[in-house]
């Protein structure tokens, strides 16, 4: 049985596989295994994603990082969670994707002993990998969040279920927080949600959702010189 949250009554992944979503959705639609390998020694990667929900996504991108990232690249990744997930619960939920996923899940579940009634922070590898969970409203903690981000997952259950996570602020936040050229991936493809990242400075696009999702979108951050399209 698919992990569902009490507060949104929505899954926290596709009950068809919630690993495989990932990768299609926010690894694969922001084009990360490319651009880890692109990494030089000494660059700097971050995600930034709306909603961390059991960690799934986290974990994801830091087996995929130490895959294809040469040595001496450094992988940031900032998220926010409103209502935080306790360890046991977690490990439960992600048990099905040990295999791909275990190594990065023992080790943070040894830094995350209980759910974080503030701010978590903690740093693997010997600091390459580190994590910054803001807890609380996601206005709050985007204002609080730093910046530089290369790539965004838009996350944090279907709009309909928590609209508070799809408002033109935040989406003004994920803007304001972006290195040049970054992008993004989402599994909604609402219309407000496109209309609202394009008035927030992305170019949006639509591409085949997973399993039996229709659409989902990726995007870019538009350059200075840029028009907005019509969406």
């Amino acid at each position: 049985m698919v992990l569902k949250s009490q507060q949104y009554d929505d899954v926290y992944f596709s009950a068809q596989d919630g690993f495989a979503e990932t990768r299609y959705v926010f690894l694969d639609g922001n084009d990360l295994a490319a651009r880890f390998a692109a990494l030089g020694a000494g660059d700097v990667f971050t995600v930034g994603e709306t909603g961390f929900g059991t960690g799934l996504n986290f974990l994801a991108v830091w087996a995929l990082f130490a895959e294809y990232a040469p040595a001496g690249a450094c992988l940031r990744f900032a998220s926010l969670e409103k209502f935080p997930l306790a360890p046991d619960v977690i490990r439960e939920a992600l048990q099905p994707w040990h295999k791909d996923i275990g190594a990065q899940l023992d080790a943070f579940l040894a830094a995350y002993t209980e759910a974080p009634h503030e701010d978590f922070v903690a740093s693997f590898n010997d600091g390459r990998v580190s994590l910054w969970i803001g807890i609380g409203d996601a206005p709050d903690c985007l204002s609080r969040a730093k910046g530089g981000v290369d790539a965004w997952f838009l996350d944090g259950f279907k709009p309909s279920s928590n609209p508070d996570m799809w408002t033109q602020e935040v989406f003004d936040h994920a803007a304001r927080l972006s290195a040049p050229e970054a992008t993004l991936a989402s599994f909604t493809a609402a219309g407000f949600v496109r209309r609202g990242l394009a008035q927030a400075g992305f170019d949006i696009s639509k591409r085949a959702g997973f399993g039996r999702k229709r659409d989902m979108i990726v995007g870019r951050l538009r350059s200075e010189t840029e028009d907005a399209p019509c969406i």
